[in-house]
């Protein structure tokens, strides 16, 4: 986090999204759920877009209780399992009228080696294949519901990532850490070919790294990884304060004309070197659409 940022003034704005629709991935939890809530107090219709429904229940009432909002609704959504995205985007493309946010949040991060259903590294599989798919199927809606905003949760992580296209699923070597770096640093190349595709159609992308969150996001880190959590603790945000960025991506007025760009803070940020190659985006988007059977023109 650049240290200018902590005496910026907490960005805030009263945007309504009245008559608006917006779909959050993993909005059972964590930043998703304070996302959720946050737009749902804005009058926006609210699809949390939850793996575990269980869970989702709970937040689904915090989210309609905390926003006075009754438009809140939840659907099944299994990233790791690319029948469940495209269930799920048959269903919002049959029953909604319209989709202006897309917020590509949930995610994994530092687990055992692990494969989705359809034979990716679990990281890569959900943080990236997951909402690189689920945006290809929902992109003709989107598009019809213009102005419309893709926004996809990246994180800082991403500066220490490098994408590696002859072992994307890291079967010739497993290092959780080294997967994860890679697929938040896929987000950020999905995020720039994606808005270069939509210049022009009012529909603009933006990524962002939320701030080192309290989540349970943390729950595979070791003991060392735990202890250090712990010592920067009081540095690290709220779930609340962690969604911010997402929000400011979502409503910001400033951000209309503004498409492909990485933010933190409410702000626009610097990505890394890795971040800005547009070469390695298109191969990276050429494999995405491979390995998932896609053609996206």
């Amino acid at each position: 986090m650049p240290f200018g940022n902590l005496f910026r003034r907490p960005w805030s704005s009263d945007v309504r999204l009245d008559d608006k629709t917006v779909v959050i991935t993993g909005a059972n939890t964590g930043i998703g759920k304070e996302t959720a809530l946050d737009l749902a107090k804005r009058g926006a219709r609210v699809i949390m877009a939850c793996r575990d429904m269980e869970k989702a229940e709970g937040a689904l009432k915090e989210v309609i209780d905390g926003s006075g909002n009754q438009n809140v609704v939840i659907k099944k959504l299994d990233l790791s399992d690319t029948k469940s995205v495209r269930e799920f985007a048959e269903t919002i493309n049959k029953e909604e009228p319209r989709l202006n946010i897309l917020i590509n949040n949930a995610g994994v991060m530092v687990c055992p080696y692990g494969k989705t259903v359809d034979g990716f590294e679990m990281q890569i599989g959900v943080n990236h294949m997951g909402h690189f798919l689920l945006t290809h199927l929902l992109i003709d809606l989107i598009k019809s519901s213009t102005p419309a905003r893709i926004i996809n949760v990246s994180s800082m992580a991403h500066s220490w990532g490098t994408i590696n296209l002859d072992d994307i699923n890291s079967e010739k070597g497993y290092d959780k850490i080294k997967a994860y770096n890679q697929s938040k640093l896929a987000n950020i190349l999905f995020t720039r070919s994606l808005a270069k595709r939509l210049q022009g159609t009012g529909v603009t992308a933006y990524s962002l790294h939320p701030g080192v969150v309290q989540t349970d996001l943390w729950r595979h880190v070791n003991g060392a990884q735990a202890a250090f959590m712990k010592m920067i603790s009081p540095f690290t945000k709220t779930s609340a304060k962690g969604a911010q960025t997402s929000i400011y991506c979502a409503v910001a007025p400033e951000l209309e004309t503004e498409s492909g760009g990485y933010y933190s803070d409410c702000a626009p940020a610097s990505c890394s070197r890795a971040a800005s190659d547009d070469d390695m985006a298109q191969k990276l988007w050429e494999l995405s659409c491979q390995m998932l059977s896609v053609s996206w023109d």
